[in-house]
C-alpha cells in the first residue's frame, strides 16, 4: 500500500503524536490490572506475583533489545511508515492474546509480541528526526514525551475503573484502540524518509550487538548511550514494580494504582509540553539532561522511604520534572549523528536501553520480593527504589564522562 502523498511538517508531526498517544493509552489501560491477572493465572500472593511480573517484563525487554536495531535499519531502508504500521498491528494482536490467556505462559507470548511492537518507538524517534531541524529536536522529543504522558493520564485511570469490573476487560479495550491506531495510520500517516535519503540494508547494522559496536567506535556517542542505558535500568523500577509495590506496601486497589499513574501522566504532560521548551531555552540541552537525572535520583530516594501513601504524591512532581532527561539526551545524541543514520542511532539507543530493561525487572522485582516476602530478615518495601536512585547517580557520573569526551563538540549545547 503506497503512502499518502501529503506535505511533511506540522501535520506529519501531529500524526506521530497521535500514534504515540494511542499506543500509550493502550499500554496504560492494562498496567493497573496486571498484578491481579498474574495472581489469577498462578494462584500466588502479591509478593509471589512480583517475581512473575519481573520475568514477564524481562521477556518484553529481551524482544525489544533484539528487534530495536532491526526495525531501525529496516526503516532506514524502506521508510518509517511500513515499520510503524506493522508494529502497530502486532500490538493489537498482542493485547488480544493476553486478554484471552487461559494460562500464564500465554502471557509470555503476549509480552514477546509487545516487545517487538514496542521497538517501534525507535522508528517514531527517527520519524521526528526526519521532520524537524536539529535545533528543534529537543523540543520535539519533549512533545513526544508529553504525548506519552497524556496516554498515561487517561490509560491507567480508565484501566483501573475497568479492572474493578473485570481484570481482562482493559486488555480487550487496548486491543481495540491498537486496531483503530492501525486504521488511522493507513489512511493519514505519510512517509517521512524520501527515497534519496534511504540506504542499503546491512545485517551488521541490524542486530543489537552490531549496532552497539558501531557506536562504540564513537566515544562521544558511546558514553551517552551507556548513561542512558544505566538510567533506563534504574527507570525500570516504575513499570516493573509500581503496581505490585502499591499493592504490597499500601494495599492499593487497581483504581488507586490507576489514579497514581494518571497523576504521573499529568506531571509528564505539564513538564514536557509546558516546561520543556522554557527549560531548554534557559539552561540548554546539557543542563536540562543533568537536571532531569538529578530530579529522578531524588524522587526515587523519596519513594524508597515513603512509608505513608500520601508521601508518594509529595515526590511525584520531582519525578515528573525528571522527565526532561530522556528527550534532552536523545537530542544531544541526535545532533552528533549524521542525517542518514538517525534510524540506526535510535535503534542502537533502544537496544541498549532495552538491555538494561532486561536486567532491570529481574533485579528490581527480585529486590522487592527479597525484602517483602514473609520471613525476610529485613523488611523494606522501598528497597527497589533505593537501588534505582543509586543507579541514577551512576548514570550522572557516566554522562559527565561523556561531556568531558566532547568538550569541543558540544559548546553550543552547554549554554
Amino acid at each position: 500500500m503506497s503512502a499518502p502523498t501529503r506535505p511533511l511538517g506540522k501535520n506529519a508531526f501531529l500524526f506521530v503524536l497521535v500514534t504515540v498517544f494511542l499506543d500509550n493509552l493502550a499500554f496504560g489501560l492494562v498496567i493497573p490490572v496486571f498484578p491481579a491477572m498474574v495472581r489469577d493465572l498462578t494462584g500466588v500472593s502479591s509478593e509471589g506475583a512480583t517475581l512473575w511480573i519481573g520475568v514477564l517484563a524481562a521477556t518484553y525487554a529481551l524482544m525489544n533489545f533484539l528487534m530495536g536495531p532491526l526495525l531501525g535499519a529496516l526503516s532506514d531502508r524502506f521508510g518509517r511508515r511500513p515499520v510503524l504500521l506493522g508494529s502497530m498491528g502486532m500490538l493489537g494482536v498482542d493485547f488480544l492474546v493476553m486478554a484471552l490467556a487461559p494460562v500464564i505462559w500465554i502471557l509470555f507470548i503476549g509480552r514477546a509480541l509487545s516487545g517487538i511492537a514496542g521497538a517501534t518507538f525507535a522508528t517514531a524517534n527517527a520519524y521526528i528526526a526526519d521532520t524537524t531541524s536539529p535545533e528543534e529536536r529537543g523540543r520535539a522529543f519533549g512533545t513526544i514525551g508529553a504525548a506519552f504522558g497524556l496516554g498515561f493520564i487517561f490509560g491507567p485511570v480508565i484501566g483501573g475503573l475497568l479492572g474493578e469490573i473485570d481484570h481482562r476487560l482493559p486488555f480487550f479495550i487496548a486491543a481495540g484502540l491498537a486496531g483503530l491506531n492501525v486504521l488511522y495510520g493507513i489512511f493519514v500517516l505519510p512517509e517521512s524518509l524520501p527515497p534519496e535519503r534511504r540506504r542499503a540494508f546491512e545485517l551488521k547494522r541490524a542486530n543489537p550487538l552490531g549496532a552497539a559496536r558501531h557506536f562504540s567506535k564513537l566515544p562521544h556517542i558511546a558514553w551517552f548511550l551507556v548513561a542512558g542505558g544505566v538510567y533506563f535500568l534504574a527507570h525500570t523500577v516504575y513499570p516493573a514494580t509500581w503496581s505490585v509495590h502499591g499493592e504490597i506496601r499500601y494495599d492499593w486497589t487497581p483504581l488507586q494504582i490507576g489514579i497514581s499513574l494518571g497523576l504521573v501522566g499529568v506531571g509528564a504532560a505539564v513538564v514536557q509540553a509546558g516546561l520543556m521548551g522554557i527549560i531548554l531555552k534557559r539552561i540548554g540541552l546539557v543542563r536540562t539532561a543533568l537536571l532531569g537525572l538529578s530530579m529522578n535520583m531524588t524522587a526515587m530516594a523519596g519513594f524508597a522511604f515513603a512509608g505513608a501513601p500520601f508521601l508518594v504524591y509529595v515526590f511525584l512532581p520531582l519525578a515528573s520534572l525528571g522527565g526532561v532527561a530522556t528527550p534532552a539526551i536523545n537530542a544531544i545524541m541526535s545532533r552528533l549523528t549524521p542525517a542518514d543514520a538517525q534510524g540506526e542511532l535510535q535503534g542502537a539507543s533502544s537496544s541498549i536501553n532495552a538491555l538494561g530493561m532486561i536486567l532491570g525487572p529481574l533485579t528490581m522485582n527480585g529486590i522487592l520480593f527479597t525484602f517483602t516476602q514473609e520471613g525476610a530478615p529485613i523488611h523494606f518495601g522501598g528497597a527497589a527504589f533505593l537501588l534505582a536512585s543509586i543507579l541514577t547517580g551512576l548514570a550522572i557520573v557516566i554522562f559527565h564522562r561523556g561531556l568531558t569526551a566532547n568538550r569541543e563538540a558540544l559548546p553550543s549545547l552547554s549554554a
